[in-house]
């Protein structure tokens, strides 16, 4: 990942000056000496903020993009900023907010786990995202809650509790979030991971309520319990929490503002309190997203892994004793530094804070000792996951399940000379491969899951071809997708919006100059985007995906390869698609120990070192 750009891409761009470039890969680099910022001219916001007497600044599924993106590909320049920038950011922020004698709050909204090598990419004996976190925990965040990626491993879970939750000082949220462990008795005790909420009272002496809120999860841990959100405004505690009426509630919550139990919350709070403010920030479906449920309210979600940072302005005194509509605004910025140094008027010699560039540093740092820059081999193609069709040779779901998975999972696998099909999701995938060098960051990146290869033996080929198509027809895709959507898996949700995005595209046929990027239309007046963009093209894929079928016969007995957590709606499907064997959990084996996020690895090494 610590390379330098590909060469500069020609645009013609709204401004030249100096200032407007983002920082190149080159200040990533092992010497920290010099930071450097020529490399790639970035369109800047084409509008400043607007400041009410409350303001938020909210991040969310960040997945340990702390170093923000550094590939030239667009629209990857576009959030090329990194945690240092921000915590700058937000030191200039606060200080305008004093300035301008208004609130101004952090928040987040969880997911800090899975995502990159920076959290990912820990030497054995380690833990999730323990070093990365470190760099979370020194900005300055009011309110945090926990996400689903902080309770797949319980590991990662009492780490949490035990070291990343005491810095917030009972800001950190888990309001329907338990974990397992031993008191000081020596019993087992459930207990939450956090706070079930907070109060506290801004420097204008506003005083808040907040919630930490995670959708109806199914994929967690042993040891830890998800209560149903339904369930949770049930309890005697969320009563108590809500009884005395704040100036402001700010829920927040791994939770999307649109199409999950947000209004079951809200409205359980507007029962008791029919007109006070509340401001919602949810998480979890990584697109930009606003939607108001009524008048005096908004819900924010603000994107996924450093590329987006959402703000909501409301004007609480103007909402003061009467009933009326509140006015709020709200804003997507692209997180990099041509939109800081835009919205805090710095430029790049006087943008960074010495806080800032500690952090950046020792984020450098942190990659370094993780040997993130580990090289696997150099990518011939840039392999994207919707901008490119599937299948196709420059689509990164081929790339993985037709040509990496076959090579990988054969390395000194007993089984590698017999014929197989080898289904996964398409989730597995996370992210775009990039034409260069492939490095141990990119791996992880791409695909960061340690799931697991299953397989069932003999099974006739007729029948092994048939699961895979039966696995995206419409009933079982449909009970797969509720499945997979309690499991964590988002990228669906997510490609939806891009595809939508893409439909609207001919609405913007006189857009001219425009860089690849986001362009949001959510449930809320007015344009949110602080930056315009035209849509990436969008070509839909599947949601399972497999390797090119071997050229057997029908009767031929294969391996019927496929990874983990699908193995009851495969034998499932297998059973329903032929009667001659019953087949059962006791047929299942595990087919390799490689695990996926080693698989773009593995095939770099074996294939791109020519």
């Amino acid at each position: 990942m610590l390379f330098s750009l590909l060469p500069l891409v020609e645009l013609a761009l709204a401004c030249a000056d100096n200032e407007l470039h983002a920082r190149g890969s080159q200040a990533h680099a092992h010497v920290h000496a010099a930071r450097e910022y020529p490399q790639v001219p970035l369109t800047p916001p084409y509008r400043p903020l607007v400041w009410s007497d409350f303001n938020v600044i909210h991040t969310t599924d960040t997945h340990g993009w702390l170093l923000g993106h550094q590939k030239s590909a667009w629209p990857e320049p576009n959030y090329s900023g990194d945690l240092g920038d921000f915590a700058s950011f937000v030191t200039h922020m606060k200080q305008i907010a004093l300035e301008k004698d208004v609130d101004l709050l952090l928040i987040d909204s969880g997911d800090l786990h899975d995502g990159t090598g920076l959290s990912d990419g820990f030497p054995p004996g380690g833990v999730d995202a323990h070093e990365s976190n470190k760099f979370l925990e020194r900005l300055p965040y009011d309110v945090m809650s926990i996400g689903n990626h902080e309770l797949y491993v319980y590991a990662n879970t009492y780490d949490m509790y035990t070291n990343f939750v005491p810095h917030l000082n009972g800001r950190y949220l888990s309001s329907n979030v338990n974990i397992t462990v031993f008191n000081s008795d020596g019993e087992a005790v459930s207990v939450p991971v956090g706070n079930h909420y907070t109060k506290f009272t801004t420097r204008k002496g506003r005083t808040v309520t907040s919630l930490g809120v995670l959708y109806d999860f199914t994929g967690n841990d042993v040891n830890t319990t998800v209560q149903s959100v339904a369930n949770m405004v049930k309890e005697q505690w969320f009563a108590e929490a809500i009884e005395e009426e704040p100036d402001v509630f700010v829920l927040v919550g791994h939770m999307p503002v649109s199409y999950d139990n947000w209004p079951v919350v809200f409205n359980a709070v507007r029962a008791v309190h029919p007109y006070t403010p509340i401001l919602i920030f949810g998480g979890h479906s990584h697109i930009r997203d606003c939607q108001q449920y009524d008048g005096r309210s908004m819900a924010l979600e603000s994107g996924r892994y450093m590329e987006t940072i959402g703000l909501i302005g409301a004007d609480l005194g103007a909402a003061v004793g009467n009933t009326n509509n509140i006015t709020f605004t709200r804003r997507y910025l692209d997180q990099n530094r041509v939109t800081y140094e835009y919205h805090t008027t710095m430029s790049n010699s006087t943008f960074d804070t010495s806080y800032g560039r500690s952090i950046t540093n020792g984020l450098e740092q942190l990659a370094i000792d993780f040997d993130l820059a580990y090289f696997y081999g150099t990518a011939p193609l840039t392999y994207t996951m919707n901008q490119n069709p599937y299948p196709s040779s420059e689509n990164v779901l081929t790339l993985f399940v037709a040509e990496a998975a076959p090579v990988a999972l054969a390395i000194n696998n007993s089984r590698a000379g017999i014929p197989n099909i080898i289904i996964t999701n398409a989730d597995e995938l996370r992210f775009n491969v990039f034409a260069g060098p492939f490095t141990k960051n990119d791996q992880l990146t791409a695909a960061p899951f340690t799931d697991s290869f299953y397989y069932i033996p003999n099974v006739t080929f007729s029948a092994a071809n048939q699961v895979l198509p039966a696995l995206n027809s419409g009933s079982a895709s449909k009970r797969s997708e509720v499945e997979l959507w309690g499991r964590g898996h988002v990228e669906g949700r997510y490609r939806n919006w891009l595809q939508d995005m893409d439909k609207r595209q001919i609405q913007m046929a006189n857009a001219t100059n425009l860089t690849l990027g986001y362009v949001t239309t959510d449930g809320c007046p007015g344009a949110g985007d602080d930056t315009q963009h035209t849509p990436l093209p969008y070509y839909s894929v599947p949601n399972y995906i497999g390797s090119n079928p071997p050229n057997v016969t029908s009767d031929t007995p294969i391996d019927l390869v496929f990874v983990d957590f699908i193995k009851n709606t495969v034998l499932s499907i297998l059973n329903s698609v032929q009667s001659t064997t019953k087949y059962t959990s006791s047929d299942v084996s595990q087919y390799t120990p490689t695990l996926a996020d080693a698989v773009l690895g593995l095939y770099a090494q074996a294939m791109w070192n020519d």
